[in-house]
């Protein structure tokens, strides 16, 4: 595989989000076109052009894989600009740099202020892009952290791409970016992972979580040993030393750890990811609030990925029945996938999310201050399933070594 191939094959959870933002004709489109050296976006005089957000998963030097974002303009109008505006506004909830596209015959608008509050408000880095410098008079100070640009005649995009790619290293740096097993690996550690092949299971691959967690360990030079639950006791008598970890997925767990010896730590991809994502606080201790829901009460489970439905699905049949079988009481639920979340979530008493793996860190804590913000406990498909069955407490201990 070449070094392009793997790049494209970046998981998009794991690519950086670049979104465009500005006003109607500040010339968004043309400068995305310019940014990638593809004809990703349509450029027209037309005010409006771009009525939805307009996303490619490409590689962009120096910065790498990433996700490109080309947005209505913000001062859009009407009824269906008010939409579009709301899918710009729903856009920074993913955005992990920005770049503010300033037509520079006109300056700095109201519109583009109000952005930069967001943004700052947002912690999410960003660039102001002088757009249309190439025939604008550009003033004597411009405002900070903003870069002279022209869409048309190419001047200052290697700039900006440059310091982008400073930008967005500046960020990780000072956030220590997360991995999904930290520091805790060593070379030749072994780890097992618990993968079952059942009729959930996708034909011929395995799921993302999965393959990551493998490239990860063999990263760190460990080992790893993969394995479906029927074959997992007899993996671990094979093994001349136990392994420094097993990984489950969650739906396995109430076997698995009938397996696992305590003194051999456990957890599943599920608790891994949650921690990765930065959300598994606010799942622990939303988790213990099932005790408590009243009769009938709604729960919101939601899925980041959109997949073909089985007859015995993870988020529509095996967790709605756990759920009321370790209450014994009766619930409501609602299903939501993809980009599908609800603005509103007052109507319920608990939201489970899947493990988010196909959503960027940002967008999975969007999600949870979502519903921080609104009082509804959060927690996730994996560190319920552990709650479920007993398992909860040994699983996080694996995670305060992380």
């Amino acid at each position: 595989m070449t070094m392009e191939q793997d790049l494209n094959q970046t998981p998009r959870g794991n690519r950086i989000h670049i979104g465009f933002f500005g006003r109607r004709n500040a010339g968004k489109s043309s400068l995305v076109n310019a940014v990638t050296g593809q004809h990703i976006a349509i450029v027209s005089d037309i005010r409006g052009t771009t009525t939805d957000p307009v996303e490619k998963a490409m590689e962009l030097l120096p910065i790498g894989p990433v996700v490109v974002i080309d947005t209505p303009g913000l001062d859009d109008v009407g009824e269906l600009g008010e939409m579009r505006i709301a899918r710009t506004q729903r856009t920074l909830e993913h955005t992990d740099l920005a770049v503010l596209v300033v037509d520079g015959t006109v300056g700095m608008m109201p519109e583009d202020n109000a952005l930069l509050e967001q943004l700052k408000n947002r912690h999410i880095p960003y660039l102001i892009a002088w757009n249309k410098s190439d025939t604008a008079i550009l003033p004597k100070i411009l405002p900070p952290d903003t870069v002279p640009v022209s869409a048309i005649t190419g001047k200052g995009i290697t700039t900006l791409k440059e310091q982008l790619a400073a930008r967005y290293q500046r960020q990780i740096t000072d956030q220590k970016v997360r991995s999904i097993f930290g520091n805790w690996l060593s070379p030749e550690d072994i780890v097992v992972l618990v993968t079952p092949i059942d009729e959930s299971a996708p034909k011929g691959r395995m799921i993302l979580p999965q393959v990551q967690a493998i490239r990860e360990i063999l990263d760190k030079t460990a080992i790893c040993l993969v394995a479906q639950p029927e074959q997992l006791a007899f993996s671990l008598k094979m093994l001349r030393q136990p392994p420094k970890l097993v990984v489950t997925d969650s739906q396995a767990f109430g076997q698995v750890k009938e397996i696992v010896p305590d003194a051999i730590p456990l957890t599943s991809f599920s608790i891994l990811f949650a921690h990765y994502k930065g959300v598994l606080k606010p799942a622990v201790q939303a988790v213990k609030t099932l005790e408590t829901l009243p009769e009938n009460s709604r729960i919101l489970i939601s899925e980041g990925c959109t997949h073909h439905r089985q007859c015995n699905d993870i988020g529509t049949v095996k967790l709605p029945k756990w759920i009321q079988a370790h209450t014994g009481k009766t619930f409501q639920f609602d299903f939501t996938s993809g980009n599908t979340f609800p603005e509103d979530l007052s109507p319920y008493q608990l939201v489970v999310h899947c493990g988010g793996c196909m959503l960027n860190q940002r967008e999975m804590e969007s999600r949870a201050a979502r519903a921080a913000a609104q009082g509804v406990p959060y927690t996730n498909y994996g560190t319920l399933i552990a709650y479920l069955n007993g398992i909860l407490e040994r699983s996080l201990t694996v995670l305060e070594q992380l």
